[in-house]
């Protein structure tokens, strides 16, 4: 069988990724295309959706696409995979003759820094969607992709134009609203340090079938310490909410319930013993298993 196999973060989707699909499935001889999205791209420290929210937009954006199959294996690993253990994985699980592997212009000058690429070179045959008049070595083959869209330009100022109309409404809805979430959760975590609290720990729980999308803990100095920070955090971030806080202080772990964040201020005796990061690192692992 042959196949193409296109990965990437899709963070968020685009009508790129869209004419990607569309020209690898017009010009290339293959029976199926592997989109695969991942949890954490390799060469990146951080996502923006979290891996279930982007793996749903892909997979509802390939219901109009026959030939094409959603592969869930890098999401599941739950750490940034390398192409050549993707690769190795398809074929173990399928029986494949030829992979092409969809790579974007600009990602060729680092391809010798992936992981073991002498032997990904000899597993795959390298397909470059052109991109912004990058030039490309002229012995890969190409596949002439005329819109130039970044994900990063995207997330800064999405634009509803650059994206599949199917899709397009729930990803505007989902940037918008994460946008100022994450302002927000800055401005906390920023408090909490210039007030001495230690070991300040942030936990996405979006999509993770839990009360709050993001949890943010931090150790105090102390019953005293702790209190004070939860009164320098209600002063600076009053005028920022009209709603607020449902607050449960207490001189070893102040809970204060913000409705899409929680704050956890606890001493350091009481955060050893109830250990809620592995509590909310479990549920995170079990959510990314489910998908």
């Amino acid at each position: 069988m042959n196949v193409a196999v296109f990965g990437g973060s899709f963070d968020p989707p685009h009508l790129g990724h869209e004419e990607i699909i569309k020209k690898t499935l017009q010009n290339l001889d293959i029976e199926v295309l592997f989109i695969v999205p991942t949890f954490l791209n390799p060469f990146k420290e951080s996502f923006f959706a979290p891996s279930s929210k982007r793996y749903k937009w892909v997979e509802k954006l390939l219901k109009n696409y026959p030939k094409t199959e959603i592969i869930d294996y890098e999401m599941r690993q739950n750490r940034p995979v390398s192409t050549i253990e993707t690769i190795k994985y398809l074929l173990e699980n399928y029986k494949l003759d030829k992979i092409y592997l969809i790579i974007g212009a600009d990602n060729v000058h680092t391809l010798p820094k992936w992981r073991n690429y002498n032997e990904l070179k000899k597993l795959v045959h390298f397909v470059i969607a052109t991109r912004d008049d990058i030039k490309t070595p002229k012995n890969l083959q190409k596949l002439d992709i005329h819109v130039n869209i970044s994900s990063t330009k995207l997330r800064e100022k999405i634009k509803k134009e650059y994206l599949p109309k199917l899709i397009s409404d729930e990803i505007i809805k989902y940037y918008e609203k994460r946008g100022k979430m994450n302002d927000k959760i800055e401005k906390i975590v920023n408090i909490l340090d210039e007030k001495k609290a230690e070991n300040i720990q942030l936990f996405d729980m979006r999509d993770k079938d839990y009360v709050v999308e993001d949890v943010i803990i931090a150790t105090t100095l102390g019953p005293k310490h702790g209190l004070a920070l939860l009164d320098y955090v209600k002063n600076e971030l009053k005028p920022d909410s009209k709603s607020y806080f449902n607050i449960e202080p207490s001189d070893e772990w102040t809970i204060i319930d913000m409705g899409d964040i929680m704050i956890h201020l606890m001493t350091p005796e009481y955060r050893a013993k109830y250990n809620i990061e592995e509590f909310l690192s479990q549920r995170i692992k079990q959510n990314s298993n489910e998908i």
